[in-house]
């Protein structure tokens, strides 16, 4: 006996069996090239974000164009007042603020390169370099952030004494030229971002180790880099404790050193100018944001994206 001929359904083509398939998959192609748009509500939220955000520096300013004993009254003034110009030009002269600016652009600058270099430098080993204890290496850096910053001041401000680096800046510099968040940053973008077979290709192609990091792990690492370097950057320039103990107000002070100078005298702290102080260690950051934010974005972004 011949094979009973199959059901009309099973002798269909696949795309007569499946029309609502076929529909969906035309369906999802219409609509993978639309922009979509945010509703009411969306804007109404990202608003009222905006505002909570942008609040304690506008309060800031408000406080910074009153005098001392109007910003300690209750209620807190609410709106700009006509001594701002007095109090910049008073919190400018009261301390060196123009050295201070100098000095913290070049050790925020300084921490950040070097803390980006070596972090993807030493991510890429970790990542994709095989060695032996890679993992046990990998294991003890990351322990390191578990240990607090207060537990090393005292021989680290023994060593640079005996160096004669007190109220030098390479003080600051030196203990922070890496960090173990920043390797750990690094080798967990690379491990994905970065595949091997790259890698192997370029050792194939004759290419020494310097001219692949420079060629291959340094494009990829591109997005990683721009974010890893704008937190450590504002990390340094509002760091106050360590600075503190090594720098002095006097001598070659950093803006949160600087600060600490402000609105003394007569036993009392006058508020307002040291408000004004922050006002003007914070306008550089907020610049840096306004010039470097689209660029910024534009390579986390497109390191964000896979094919």
């Amino acid at each position: 006996m011949g094979d009973a001929p199959a059901p009309a359904a099973d002798r269909r083509s696949p795309a007569a069996r499946r029309p609502s398939e076929q529909g969906d998959h035309v369906k999802i192609k219409q609509t993978a090239g639309r922009q979509h748009h945010a509703g009411p509500l969306t804007y109404v939220l990202l608003g009222l974000a905006a505002l909570v955000s942008l609040f304690p520096l506008y309060w800031n300013l408000v406080a910074a164009s009153h005098t001392g004993e109007r910003v300690v009254e209750a209620p807190a003034p609410l709106l700009p007042g006509p001594h701002l110009f007095d109090n910049l030009t008073f919190a400018w002269n009261q301390v060196d603020m123009g050295e201070a600016l100098v000095n913290t652009t070049v050790v925020a600058g300084l921490v950040a390169l070097s803390t980006v270099l070596f972090s993807t430098l030493a991510g890429f080993a970790f990542a994709k370099l095989p060695f032996r204890g890679r993992n046990v290496l990998l294991a003890l850096v990351v322990a390191t952030m578990t240990i607090p910053p207060q537990l090393s001041v005292i021989p680290l401000y023994r060593i640079i004494t005996d160096l004669g680096w007190v109220d030098q800046l390479q003080s600051v510099v030196l203990p922070s030229l890496v960090a173990a968040f920043g390797v750990f940053f690094m080798r967990q973008y690379l491990l994905e971002a970065l595949p091997v077979e790259l890698v192997e290709a370029a050792r194939v192609d004759g290419a020494h180790s310097l001219r692949i990091i420079w060629h291959v792990v340094f494009p990829v690492a591109r997005p990683a880099m721009a974010v890893l370097g704008m937190l450590v950057f504002v990390q340094s320039w509002n760091d106050f404790f360590w600075p503190f103990i090594a720098l002095t107000p006097d001598g070659n002070p950093t803006l949160q050193v600087a600060l600490a100078g402000l609105g003394s005298g007569n036993h009392t702290i006058n508020q307002a100018i040291v408000l004004t102080g922050a006002l003007i260690s914070t306008l550089p950051l907020l610049l840096v944001f306004a010039l470097l934010g689209k660029h910024i974005v534009g390579g986390i972004t497109s390191g964000a994206v896979k094919s």
